[in-house]
């Protein structure tokens, strides 16, 4: 059962918006009730691997066997120590890494990285507002120098888990701000919705006065305003608000009308006929002509995870409601056009390997007239007979059969995928792993694309070069996403060891921004150094992994056995 599916679950009825808060809040992950219960292990002897045990076992309703003592076991689960921690704001990490509560002594490279994502932070007026994207003084630094929304995510997530919450507090209210100037690029007014990509603090030495600068695209390479900024906000916002239990700042205003502006430019009606958002290539992370423009993974994921996570935010006033009406019919169409057309694994490669083409009608099956010539030779040997994943791009005559890391993390995430491709997705990491993470964790998009195909999808861009940057190289910041979904999933030891392999690297090449080669066996040709989301990536997958559950952005745990295998 779709965690989504209101109106199945309610028989095709829903009384008012009440009934759909209520849903939302019962829906939520039993991680959001982490801090309430003892710890519980899982069951991870490797006589028996989470993927084989049935769904019933993780539900959150029925007891999971305590594994039997080993030493071996309890190693394997030092990396979540921090689990069932709550955040305090007593608890503080300076320079000096803290300890996890079993006492074992965390990795070097915590010390390190805490110092280097302090050194990152921007204050404006005395109050810090963010984090740089990059401390790295060897090269010019373009716009390395500012906050970027996107960027500060897991520089945000680590300070809250270390009980810090006042700087994601600033965050979220000077954005709002933001949010509020008149957006012109080139005399063409933005939607009054749009969240900027990034801003600076400027001093006036003179006046002895800050201001803040921001960017909506303007300054932007392509100038291509951010699709994503908003909806990483409103996951910011909400957690914020299950971090500290705070409601306040959610509550305010201005947080609900920035809510509403941001929701009003997505829900929005027109012509098109998917539920999906339309987007131009470099509105997201893959902020350069790589050929996601049209309805890419990675921004459909989001828009997913936002809407959740709006719908526990909003409030059930007279424009609360309407919101909450609009996303829930949005959320069942979402999740729908997703998980039919988007998943692909064996048996869904082999139907489109024999699709049929000009079919008209409601009974068509091959619906956006893919031609099946135009499958890519590398796809019958990537996919697994165990496993499968989101695609790309899905659009009339097109689909995109590349592997994004953050859309289908996110996808897990968030509860876009069911718990059946959420395994697969964690099958297809575990039997790819050279190609996905290789030497260094991990593959933005996978495959490469090269020669004639890569002149014409990126115009020749000689930084996104084969296997390199978008194109194919090795992003350490993925390894929180990685972590959260292998926690969610019940596989810590898929996580364990990507971080494994970073710890072995990370110090010694200064925090890199992405590394190349189709192993990610070197520092990336125009990589910055102490990238802060690097840094702050890999705090977050270490020091706290299973804690961004307990903020509640999705997550669809069954409490009864009997409604695992809906």
């Amino acid at each position: 059962m779709s965690s989504i599916n209101v109106d199945v679950s309610l028989k095709g009825s829903l009384k008012d918006a009440d009934t759909l808060r209520d849903l939302a809040e019962i829906e939520e992950m039993d991680f959001s009730r982490i801090f309430d219960r003892p710890p519980r292990p899982l069951n991870m002897d490797r006589q028996r691997s989470c993927d084989e045990r049935s769904l019933s076992e993780l539900s959150a309703g029925v007891p999971i066997p305590s594994p039997r003592p080993s030493s071996r076991i309890e190693n394997n689960f030092r990396l979540f120590d921090h689990l069932n921690c709550s955040s305090s704001p007593g608890r503080r990490s300076g320079f000096n890494t803290p300890i996890s509560q079993t006492g074992v002594e965390t990795h070097p490279a915590m010390a390190e990285a805490w110092e280097a994502l302090r050194r990152s932070l921007v204050y404006f007026r005395g109050q810090p507002v963010g984090t740089i994207a990059a401390l790295d003084n060897s090269e010019e630094q373009v716009n390395y120098d500012q906050v970027f929304v996107r960027d500060f995510v897991p520089s945000a997530l680590a300070f809250l888990m270390n009980g810090e919450p006042e700087i994601v507090k600033n965050f979220i209210l000077k954005t709002l701000r933001l949010q509020s100037w008149e957006k012109k690029i080139d005399r063409f007014q933005l939607g009054e919705g749009v969240m900027p990509a990034s801003f600076k603090v400027l001093h006036d030495p003179v006046r002895n006065n800050e201001t803040l600068m921001a960017d909506f695209g303007e300054s932007a390479i392509g100038r291509v305003a951010p699709v994503d900024s908003g909806f990483w906000w409103i996951f910011l916002l909400r957690a914020y608000t299950k971090s500290t239990g705070d409601t306040s700042l959610a509550e305010k205003p201005e947080c609900q009308k920035g809510m509403r502006l941001i929701l009003s430019l997505c829900l929005s009606e027109g012509f098109d006929t998917f539920p999906t958002l339309l987007c131009a290539d470099g509105c997201c992370m893959v902020d350069r002509r790589m050929g996601v423009y049209g309805y890419p993974i990675e921004i459909q994921a989001l828009f997913f995870m936002a809407l959740r996570c709006a719908l526990l935010l909003l409030k059930q006033d007279e424009e609360g409601n309407e919101f909450v009406q609009r996303i829930t019919k949005r959320l069942h169409a979402l999740s729908f056009h997703m998980r039919s057309y988007y998943w692909i694994d064996l048996k869904h490669l082999n139907d489109i390997y024999r699709y049929k083409t000009e079919e008209y009608s409601h009974t068509a099956v091959n619906k956006f007239n893919v031609i099946p010539d135009s499958l890519p030779e590398w796809i019958f040997d990537f996919m697994p007979v165990r496993g499968g994943y989101f695609i790309g791009n899905v659009s009339p005559a097109r689909m995109d059969f590349r592997w994004f890391c953050l859309g289908n993390c996110i996808a897990i995430l968030s509860s876009l995928a069911t718990p059946e491709q959420s395994t697969a997705i964690m099958d297809l990491i575990e039997s790819r792993w050279e190609e996905l993470v290789g030497e260094m964790p991990l593959k933005v998009i996978y495959p490469a694309i090269e020669s004639h195909e890569w002149q014409i999808v990126t115009g020749c861009d000689p930084k996104n070069t084969r296997w390199s940057y978008h194109n194919g190289g090795s992003w350490p910041v993925l390894l929180w996403l990685l972590t959260a979904a292998c926690i969610k999933t019940g596989r810590p030891q898929i996580a364990r060891r990507a971080i494994e392999l970073a710890e072995t690297r990370l110090i010694k090449d200064n925090w890199p921004e992405y590394y190349d080669g189709k192993l990610g066996r070197f520092v990336g040709k125009q990589a910055r150094k102490c990238q802060t989301w690097s840094v702050a990536g890999y705090l977050v997958a270490k020091n706290d992994a299973g804690r961004p559950f307990s903020f509640g952005y999705g997550g669809t745990r069954r409490r009864q056995t009997n409604e695992a295998s809906d």
